[in-house]
């Protein structure tokens, strides 16, 4: 038996469906519901018992005057604007690196990579032990080199944000290697040799070449980057816990401790919906600039 073309259309879309239906249910039923009602508990009130209360603009109003949100929102930036710049620079600094044909390059890969898979917890309790302002290598490393009085990093307001960014960066930047060095090798090989017969050096050939290849690479980074740094969480819970004061409180942990700790519900969702407006706006910028600089 024959079958029609409207037949073997209807056969393939049909195929493609059984495909694409279960993906699709899964996305529905584990992101875009529970997203729609996070938009709908921030603007109710709710301790998980009993039914949600609706009280519309309550929490907003709450928010503009929560001393505690805007000290997590600013401690997000901070960690975001030093964060990003560092991993990028860093990781793309190693893929050039291992990007060469060196002995051992496999292993340097592994080893450069191997902060990402390994246990946050572990990695956490190994770097505070570290940055011990008594007992640490590094600050006993600062003292032998002439520092009279070294930070004291993770018990301190001023410095312990920077360590978490050190320890954010030195995690981090194994993975985003990898995709550099993805990235480095779709660079035409022709296009250095063109570069090498006009005279250009090694630092030329970096940036008339490598950098304008890699810009699909970078925003593809970039972004991935700016989501990780307004969503960084389990590294802060276990070095710092938000401390000393709020010094390093950022919103997701501030997320955290409404809803699970003081069961204020509403009020987390609300500072939920206030996180995702944030990364969603500054990837809607980069996705702008970054178009605007491919026209």
């Amino acid at each position: 038996m024959t079958t029609t073309p409207a037949g073997r259309r209807t056969r393939n879309t049909l195929l493609g469906w059984s495909f694409l239906l279960p993906n699709l249910l899964g996305f529905a039923l584990l992101t875009m519901v529970p997203v729609a009602l996070l938009f709908y508990y921030a603007f109710t009130t709710w301790d998980i018992f009993g039914g949600a209360e609706w009280t519309g603009l309550d929490n907003a109003r709450q928010l503009m005057h929560d001393a505690g949100f805007w000290a997590a929102v600013q401690n997000t930036l901070y960690y975001t604007v030093f964060h990003i710049p560092l991993t990028l620079v860093v990781s793309l600094g190693l893929a050039l690196l291992l990007n060469k044909r060196l002995r051992a390059v496999a292993f340097f890969r592994t080893v450069a990579f191997f902060p990402y898979i390994a246990s946050i917890v572990a990695v956490a309790q190994v770097w505070n032990m570290l940055f011990s302002p008594g007992y640490g290598p590094i600050n006993a490393v600062l003292r032998a080199v002439g520092v009279d009085h070294p930070p004291g990093w993770t018990t301190s307001a001023d410095w312990s944000m920077p360590a978490v960014i050190l320890v954010g960066t030195w995690r981090e930047m194994g993975y985003f290697m990898l995709i550099f060095l993805a990235g480095l090798q779709t660079v035409p090989g022709e296009l250095y040799e063109a570069a090498r017969v006009d005279g250009a050096n090694a630092w030329q050939r970096l940036w008339a070449v490598t950098l304008p290849c890699l810009r699909p690479t970078t925003f593809f980074v970039v972004v991935m980057l700016t989501v990780n740094s307004f969503k960084i969480l389990d590294l802060i819970l276990v070095m710092t816990n938000g401390g000393p004061g709020q010094s390093t409180l950022v919103l997701a942990q501030y997320i955290y401790r409404k809803g699970f700790e003081e069961n204020q519900f509403g009020y987390a969702s609300a500072v939920s919906v206030v996180l995702f407006l944030l990364c969603f706006l500054v990837t809607v910028v980069q996705f702008v600039v970054n178009r605007r600089r491919e026209a």
